[in-house]
């Protein structure tokens, strides 16, 4: 017998795969964080600079006549942008820790690490610094997005005290794991569908507009933040007194933040997570749409709702595609239609037209008059899209350092400008 399981071990290790009692092994990579102490990092983690090169581009945002373009972890870009074809570049906001932000009223709300950091810019020529707020944001410091984090096959934090530490990197190493460890990182009972119900956004003219991988999303006198595993509350009425509410918990592995009226739509690796909030200090929980394990932003639009699943990495295992849910029947939403893609991000609508960052194949766009059947009527390709945001009259994209501006033409749009960030 000793015999036999020596040479099942041996024809393993030729397959790079080795056995032991607990079954089969492979090696993997490992991630763990690299912490610093916070009150010295604090001390020198904000200012206000000339524009400097974009060194990792992550996610865009519009207010008014600028674009502010994150810096993965280091801050954000500010682009004047009140000629669309030629935008110019005017500051860098110097925070770390940085990966989004919201604007109402000439008031910037940004992350850092775990803190909340509010500024002032009413004057563009003259940002300032109003607060920050400590530990305001839970989680914050190891938020799982495809740019901040390496690429590995495990990510274990720790015990992390946020009140002491910040996490600046990652260290990277392969160990031999279990194979059935890897296969169960992520568990999913099945695909449930339960009852969505689709609303229409109010205008809010002295709010920006973030894409649909944001974490931040201002709503009335509210600012709704999800980290980790919850949804943070703030009560921006007063912004020299801005109330930090109670989180809700949510689940685990929440991506981005989406609304429609007062419908909260959380993207999450194994799902989408509907909250009501009638109340808006108290969000609660109305249903959820389970999938396979999968990076995941969602838009919603009548009785349709579009979601992109991106497989691959630490996103799981999942196909990647474009998830199209009729959402009519609150009773029954049904999963209408599902496209291949190589490896969608951010999505975006624009009345009949619909929009899709599918990675390195470039953006899409789509006629969807006709869903949950839409049409591929263009594709840019050649482009790194990850992320779009359609405004009024042109839309935004942003991927791999690079700002794209287009104009809508009849049924289609037209690249305008192109912007090396």
């Amino acid at each position: 017998m000793k015999n036999f399981l020596f040479l099942i071990c041996a024809i393993a290790i030729s397959a790079f795969v080795s056995c032991d009692d607990d079954g089969p092994y492979e090696d993997y990579q490992v991630a763990r964080p690299i912490l610093q102490d916070a009150i010295s990092f604090k001390a020198e983690a904000v200012s206000v600079t000339e524009p400097v090169p974009i060194i990792s581009s992550g996610k865009i945002y519009a207010y008014g006549n600028y674009i502010f373009v994150n810096d993965v972890n280091k801050g954000f870009h500010v682009i004047d942008n009140q000629n669309p074809s030629s935008p110019e570049s005017i500051a860098f906001i110097k925070l770390e820790g940085n990966n989004d932000i919201s604007i109402k009223d000439d008031k910037i709300y940004a992350d850092s690490y775990g803190d909340l950091v509010i500024f002032d810019i009413s004057d563009i020529n003259n940002i300032t610094i109003n607060s920050r707020i400590v530990n305001a944001i839970y989680n914050n410091g190891v938020w799982a997005t495809d740019i901040a984090y390496p690429q590995a096959d495990f990510y274990e934090y720790g015990d992390i005290d946020y009140d002491r530490d910040i996490v600046i990197g990652w260290e990277v190493v392969t160990e031999r794991r279990p194979v059935e460890e890897y296969e169960s990182r992520y568990n999913c009972d099945g695909c449930v569908v339960d009852t969505l119900e689709s609303f229409n956004d109010s205008p809010q003219p002295s709010t920006g507009q973030g894409g649909s991988l944001a974490r931040f999303k201002i709503i009335g006198d509210y600012l709704y933040v999800v980290d980790y595993s919850d949804i943070n509350i703030f009560d921006i009425t007063d912004v020299k007194n801005v109330q930090v509410l109670d989180d809700v918990q949510v689940a685990w592995d929440i991506e981005t933040i989406y609304s429609q009226g007062d419908i909260l739509f959380i993207g999450g690796s194994q799902g989408m997570y509907i909250y009501g909030i009638e109340n808006p200090e108290k969000p609660e929980f109305i249903s959820e749409f389970r999938h396979g394990t999968a990076c995941d932003p969602v838009v919603v639009d009548s009785d349709y709702a579009y979601v992109t699943l991106k497989g691959g990495n630490f996103c799981g295992s999942t196909e990647s595609g474009l998830y199209v849910v009729d959402i009519s029947n609150l009773e029954n939403p049904e999963l209408k239609v599902i496209y291949p893609m190589d490896g969608p991000n951010g999505l975006g609508i624009k009345e009949n037209t619909l929009f899709v960052c599918d990675g390195d194949s470039g953006l899409k766009v789509y006629d969807k008059t006709d869903a949950p059947n839409v049409t591929l009527i263009n594709t840019f390709e050649d482009i790194v899209a990850y992320d779009v945001i359609p405004l009024a009259s042109s839309l935004l994209m942003i991927g791999d350092q690079t700002l794209y501006q287009y104009e809508y033409v009849d049924n289609d749009i037209r690249l305008l400008s192109t912007f090396q960030l």
